[in-house]
């Protein structure tokens, strides 16, 4: 099979080069076996070894050193520790518009329950000095073997576009800030600017073979908050004595709960999640600090302002209520920080558009509700102020007689973030491929330079 569709691919890239097939025909034919083939000869191997030796959040260093080495193989200018970790890659093809391509590459601190023969058991020590299990929990193995097979398609097909493609190997999107260190680290200076940037997910409880586009929102805002609560250690017996930062605690995370509920609109999705506290080492000592750790997500940057606003309000006040002095009132700390993803209105209709005439409209999903408040840092890359139109898309990654079946059964897909994640990797990577390179041909056609000015 593998040979029949480099033969074919081969007699269609031939024929073109002769100028007895128009271009269109290629995008709509060749392409898919060019991919299917580059699969089973390079990218099989590739998101293999990427699932089996995941790294954490800015300890992505063999991820990118891969990754660096297999865009210079196609000619690929590449620059290397960017923002930490990440690889910039600079293709030119001439005169045009400037596209960005962007995958997310680090892992996440579970340990993989997925039973795959090809399951990580990759253990890593992480930024805070604490070894954890790694995993690929959300499918950023697939992400960055279809960024490696974009380059190559495009490579192979340059006579299909024109102008510049930078390809973004991005760390630490599962911290969200990986994206904000690379900006700060010039991202956007040292290397072309994009005029368009685009990036996908995969996605298990979208069916193999799908793709989801539309405008709008496509990720919420998140904010990881930190309260520190100090309070007066003493013994158990005498709380008197004391002033103790747990019930204090306890009255903050009570009090968080009125934020949602009584301040923001209820038309306006708006979550404030307290997904950790601590404090205390014995059943009788009343500690002196407690911690509290908060996830914050909306869709909207004014509600985003309002919460933390609001927290920080709540936590001060409760400090105050029970007596502590302005100098030991809880600290809020924002650790982690991204805003809203918002597809560009005009961008995604025009690479809808072209998703449609290359694969067909049944295979194109625009009317998905929003099902839940995930954050992606690659808003960062396209917030208004960067003057970068984005579009983020999905690919599916679970094949439908599969859902169906869970369905059926009244079970769940595995969850992202789950240690029993999985998806179907060659039908994720190779759709994830050809869409990209879709895409990028519709931004970089001959005539799109015009079209960007």
């Amino acid at each position: 099979m593998v040979m029949r569709a480099f033969h074919k691919t081969m007699t269609l890239a031939l024929a073109l080069a002769a100028g007895a097939i128009p271009p269109q025909v290629l995008a709509a034919d060749g392409l898919s076996e060019a991919v299917a083939a580059d699969y089973d000869a390079k990218l099989e191997a590739l998101f293999l070894d990427f699932h089996r030796n995941p790294e954490l959040s800015h300890k992505e260093l063999r991820t990118a050193g891969i990754i660096a080495r297999e865009l210079r193989a196609v000619g690929v200018d590449v620059t290397e520790g960017v923002g930490g970790t990440g690889v910039v890659g600079v293709m030119r093809n001439g005169a045009g518009p400037t596209v960005l391509v962007r995958a997310d590459m680090d892992g996440l601190p579970i340990e993989e329950a997925s039973g795959l023969a090809y399951a990580s058991k990759a253990r890593q020590v992480d930024v805070e000095g604490i070894e954890q299990p790694v995993m690929h929990a959300c499918g950023h193995d697939v992400h960055i073997t279809s960024l490696i097979g974009t380059a190559r398609r495009l490579s192979e097909l340059k006579d299909r576009w024109s102008g510049t493609v930078v390809f973004i190997a991005q760390p630490a999107e599962e911290r969200v800030n990986g994206a904000s260190a690379m900006l700060e680290d010039g991202l956007y200076e040292r290397f072309p600017k994009p005029d368009y940037a685009l990036a996908f997910h995969v996605g298990a409880p979208l069916a193999t073979g799908r793709i989801e586009i539309q405008p709008g929102i496509t990720a919420s805002t998140s904010d990881s908050v930190n309260i520190t609560i100090h309070g007066v250690g003493t013994h158990g017996a005498y709380p008197h004595a004391g002033k103790d930062p747990i019930v204090i605690g306890a009255e903050i995370v009570m009090a968080l709960q009125t934020i949602v509920s009584r301040e923001i609109s209820p038309l306006q999705p708006a979550v404030v999640t307290v997904g950790a506290f601590h404090a205390g080492a014995k059943h009788n000592i009343i500690s002196d600090r407690a911690e509290l750790q908060l996830t914050v997500r909306s869709n909207d940057n004014e509600v985003r302002d309002k919460l933390i606003a609001a927290i920080e309000r709540i936590a001060k006040g409760v400090g105050r209520m029970n007596g502590l002095p302005d100098d030991m009132l809880p600290e809020i700390e924002i650790v982690q920080s991204t805003p809203v993803t918002i597809n560009d209105k005009t961008v995604t209709e025009r690479i809808e558009k072209a998703f449609t005439t290359h694969f067909g409209a049944d295979t194109i999903v625009t009317d998905s509700p929003q099902t839940g408040m995930g954050a992606e840092d690659f808003g960062v890359l396209v917030t208004p102020n960067t003057d970068v139109p984005g579009v983020y898309f999905n690919v599916g990654g679970t094949p439908k007689a599969e859902l169906d079946a869970l369905e059926k059964a009244g079970k769940p897909e595995p969850a992202h973030h789950s240690p029993f994640f999985k998806i179907a990797p060659e039908p994720a990577v190779t759709l994830g491929t050809e869409a990209m390179t879709v895409a990028v041909f519709d931004l970089l056609a001959p005539d799109a330079g015009a079209a960007a000015d």
